[in-house]
């Protein structure tokens, strides 16, 4: 069997990072059975529709990495399927619905649905509708789809239960009588997502549905659609939920969730990648850093979890920093340009900038923290009164004058030699340990803290270095 999936979000924002880990196990589960996997825009409510929002999810997919191989063509790629082009379609399959007795026309008011549902709220019976319209006599159907808004509704067996089978949660069953007859379609002529999900699913021959946890208690209806048109099913997979730290659900409230947020705060696509296929699934060993091309090798239905799985900010930081280290210096070059450029940084000195931004990205999380551990070397530092004491003292003033000395009359500022000055300096003006090298810390790099004096040096250069300490003698 060929294996055929599809990612189908509505057009109502952006790409939810619940989105890019539904669409990339589908993407996993394609390629690693080569399989195809499609995208489908479910627009057919189109009150949700948000302007550019499919523009938006379209250039996220292509920033992280997962292409699609099927639909209608777009400049060389492949473009997404839109429900609302379908309309014909429907209007098809839900006359065959009407014929075999398995959908019918409901008249009922808004009112009088509220009605309903307030009585059965206040008897505390099961919020369905009470098919009030299902006992009417064709002629009068007839009469009265002519002139009057309708609904189409699916029948629901009187009796008996749905049964169906999820890969990772084992079978599943609903008794019928807990299921309502669901709108099928609404009075506007379009189809609600369940049946056009379902259409659309068999007609376009998806043969596993993966999709989150949250979709588990609309699946019987989608069965019995199946069911009513003869129809095979496809394998079901529901993915456990994304869970904040405190364990409810992950949700713009408490954070970031759009994809786009994480990639403008300076993550990688890489990492992201990385990170979302690790929230419900897990390799066979302990291994948490995987390139695309390795999770589709790992990657297995089995070991899809069924709890939800918990979005750790933390994990996150710390896998970004991971690939940040090791990723090719000028694969980082080029990401980082726009950054500087928009902190006003001067970086036309290409050796510098790269020495600079290898510094940087051994010590941060993201790629704009790289700003706050480079400026040091680009900007003149102001110094507050303290380190001013520090700075003028006799010992600094000393061992100020000797390095820069020896700096001036070096031809070769590899970091060992200057290790090797630092070290003279110390024995020649009798400084020692934290007197020796905090001073010079300080005056080169504006921090008590941070990079190896040597490699400070060696950044700046000759130059800046020998200005920088004679600035205080």
């Amino acid at each position: 069997m060929s294996i055929k999936v599809r990612f189908a979000p509505s057009p109502t924002g952006y790409l939810h990072v619940g989105g890019l880990r539904t669409a990339l196990y589908n993407y996993l589960y394609a390629k690693k059975n080569d399989g195809k996997i499609i995208l489908r825009i479910e627009d057919t409510d189109q009150s949700r529709k948000v302007e550019g929002a499919v523009e938006n999810l379209i250039s996220t997919f292509k920033n992280i990495g997962i292409e699609f191989d099927e639909g209608p063509s777009q400049g060389g790629d492949f473009g997404p399927y839109f429900q609302s082009q379908r309309l014909d379609i429907y209007k098809d399959y839900i006359q065959k619905l009407i014929l075999n007795k398995s959908a019918y026309p409901c008249f009922c008011s808004s009112d009088r649905l509220t009605k309903i549902r307030e009585k059965q709220s206040e008897n505390k019976e099961p919020i369905k509708y009470d098919r009030h319209c299902l006992s009417l006599a064709d002629s009068e159907i007839n009469s009265r789809m002519n002139n009057e808004k309708y609904v189409i509704r699916l029948k629901i067996p009187n009796e008996g239960e749905v049964i169906f089978y999820d890969q990772v949660r084992g079978k599943v069953s609903i008794e019928c009588k807990e299921i309502d007859d669901q709108v099928l379609i609404k009075t506007d002529g379009f189809p609600t997502y369940h049946f056009a999900n379902v259409v659309d699913d068999y007609l376009m021959g998806i043969t596993h549905v993966m999709r989150g946890e949250e979709w588990l208690p609309s699946t019987p209806k989608h069965v019995l659609l199946y069911q009513a048109f003869d129809w095979k099913l496809p394998k079901f997979i529901h993915l456990p939920l994304l869970l904040n730290p405190d364990k409810s659900k992950l949700s713009k409230r408490q954070g970031d969730v759009a994809v786009e947020d994480y990639l403008s705060k300076g993550y990688l696509s890489e990492t992201l990648i990385n990170f979302v296929g690790l929230l419900g699934w897990h390799p066979k060993d302990d291994r948490e850093i995987f390139n695309l091309d390795e999770l589709i090798n790992e990657f297995s239905i089995k070991r899809v979890q069924k709890s939800g799985a918990v979005f750790d900010k933390e994990k996150l930081n710390w896998m970004n920093g991971q690939y940040l280290k090791e990723m090719k210096i000028s694969t980082i070059l080029n990401r980082v340009v726009p950054i500087f450029e928009d902190a006003g940084i001067d970086i036309s000195d290409t050796r510098k900038f790269s020495a600079v931004v290898e510094n940087a990205r051994q010590r941060v999380s993201t790629l704009p923290e790289m700003i706050e551990h480079s400026i040091p070397f680009y900007s003149e530092i102001n110094f507050i009164e303290e380190d001013k004491l520090i700075l003028t003292s006799e010992s600094s003033q000393k061992v100020f004058k000797v390095l820069s000395d020896k700096l001036l009359n070096s031809n070769d500022l590899q970091e060992i030699n200057i290790k090797q000055y630092i070290k003279e300096a110390g024995i020649e003006t009798n400084v020692k340990g934290k007197d020796l090298f905090l001073p010079i810390r300080l005056v080169l790099f504006g921090e008590k803290h941070g990079p190896d004096i040597a490699l400070i040096i060696s950044i700046l250069g000759k130059k800046e270095s020998i200005k920088r300490l004679t600035n205080f003698h």
